[in-house]
């Protein structure tokens, strides 16, 4: 799939990857709604890294333009 046919897809709750990437242990995934400190967060991406932890997520270039993208 393309970035544009798994974007609502995304919205939607579910957990994205690249056919390229090492594995479905490496998933984005969208956070929405969200607060800090009793504000609201906009929302944000996030990727599930190989060592249990989560990091930020800004889809490059490469990634906005492939289309290997499916759902885990």
């Amino acid at each position: 799939m393309t970035f544009e046919e798994i974007l609502p897809k995304l919205k939607n709750g579910e957990k994205i990857i690249r056919k390229g990437w090492s594995g479905a242990e490496e998933y984005v995934l969208l956070v929405n709604h969200d607060t800090f400190d009793g504000l609201p967060v906009t929302p944000y991406l996030l990727i599930k890294t190989s060592d249990e932890g989560f990091s930020s997520f800004a889809p490059a270039v490469c990634d906005i333009l492939a289309n290997d993208w499916l759902i885990v």
